[in-house]
C-alpha cells in the first residue's frame, strides 16, 4: 500500500574489493521495507505474504534481532536507551523476506525514527554465513539531510578473506518518510583497514507499492532470490580463493550482541546485548 511507509525495493547490488586482486559482481535484488508494527496487518490483507507461517512470501521474527516471538521491538528499543536515544517511534525493517520458506539475510538495515518523526538511529544487523549475527547501533543527528554518513568498528567475522582489523564506513540515503512510488533508497558500505577501502557495497534501489501485484511481479523476475544470494556468495568466495586471495581463519564471535555508538549520557553497555553489506567474499 503506498504512502504507509512500507514499500518493495528493487535495484541492483554491487560489491567490489580493491585489493590484493581486484574483484567486482552486481546482482539484482529486491528487498521489503516493513514498517514493524504493521506487519501482521500485512499478513492478514495480503495472500502472498505471511507473518509466521508458509506462503511464497513469508516473515519469521525468530530471523531477527533477539529472536522474539513478539518481534524486534523491544530488542532495538533496548539498544536505543543503552545509546541515549528516544524510543517509541516508528522502525522500518529493510530487509529480504522468506521466499517458499527459505531466506538468508548479509544485511538487514533498521531505519529508527524518533517519537515525533525523523530518523534519529540505524541499526545495521549483520548475519554470516556461519550461523552468527552481530549488529551495530549508530546515531543520526536531528536534522541530518537526505544522505546520512555514519562509521564504526567491525566486530564480527563475515568474510573468509577479511579480518577484523578495520571499520565499516556507511552511506545511506535512507527511505523517504512515506515510501512513494519510484522514490531512492541506497546503502553503501566500505570495508576499510589501515591503507584505505578494501571493498566496497551498495545496494540502489527504488520504490515499488507493497502489493500482491508488486510481489508476485517481484517472485517472476527474481525467482528463488534468497537462494541465489547464499550461492552467489560460495560462489564469488570461490572464484575469489581461485584467484589467489588466502583466507584469513576465524576467531571467536564477538562476546556481546549488538554494538553500540553511544550518544548521550546512557551507558554504552547493557548487559550481555550491548556492548554491518551485506556477506561478500
Amino acid at each position: 500500500m503506498s504512502g504507509d511507509g512500507q514499500a518493495l525495493y528493487s535495484g541492483r547490488v554491487m560489491h567490489q574489493r580493491m585489493r590484493p586482486r581486484r574483484h567486482r559482481l552486481a546482482y539484482r535484488v529486491y528487498s521489503l521495507l516493513l514498517d514493524i508494527d504493521r506487519v501482521e496487518a500485512l499478513s492478514q490483507r495480503s495472500r502472498l505474504f505471511s507473518l509466521g507461517r508458509f506462503n511464497l512470501f513469508s516473515l519469521r521474527w525468530c530471523d531477527y534481532g533477539a529472536g522474539d516471538a513478539e518481534g524486534p521491538r523491544a530488542h532495538v528499543e533496548a539498544q536505543l536507551i543503552a545509546a541515549g536515544l528516544p524510543v517509541g517511534g516508528r522502525i522500518r525493517l529493510l530487509t529480504m523476506p522468506r521466499i517458499l520458506g527459505y531466506a538468508f539475510n548479509p544485511l538487514s538495515v533498521y531505519f529508527c525514527d524518533a517519537p515525533g518523526g525523523g530518523l534519529r538511529a540505524i541499526l545495521y544487523e549483520v548475519n554470516n554465513t556461519f550461523g552468527q549475527r552481530h549488529s551495530y547501533l549508530l546515531p543520526v543527528e536531528p536534522g541530518t539531510g537526505e544522505r546520512v554518513e555514519q562509521r564504526c568498528d567491525k566486530a564480527l567475522y563475515v568474510s573468509p578473506f577479511m579480518g577484523l582489523d578495520m571499520h565499516y564506513r556507511f552511506r545511506i540515503r535512507p527511505p523517504a518518510a512515506d515510501a512513494p512510488a519510484h522514490s531512492p533508497l541506497s546503502v553503501g558500505v566500505d570495508a576499510v583497514d589501515a591503507q584505505g577501502p578494501l571493498l566496497v557495497a551498495r545496494l540502489d534501489a527504488t520504490a515499488r507499492p507493497l502489493d500482491d501485484r508488486a510481489l508476485l511481479a517481484a517472485f517472476v523476475s527474481h525467482p528463488l532470490l534468497t537462494l541465489k544470494v547464499i550461492g552467489a556468495i560460495h560462489w564469488e568466495a570461490l572464484r575469489l580463493w581461485l584467484k589467489g586471495v588466502g583466507l584469513v581463519p576465524r576467531p571467536a564471535p564477538p562476546g556481546h550482541a549488538v554494538s553500540i555508538h553511544n550518544a548521550g549520557p546512557a551507558p554504552a553497555s547493557a548487559g550481555p546485548s550491548a556492548t554491518l553489506p551485506p556477506t561478500t567474499p
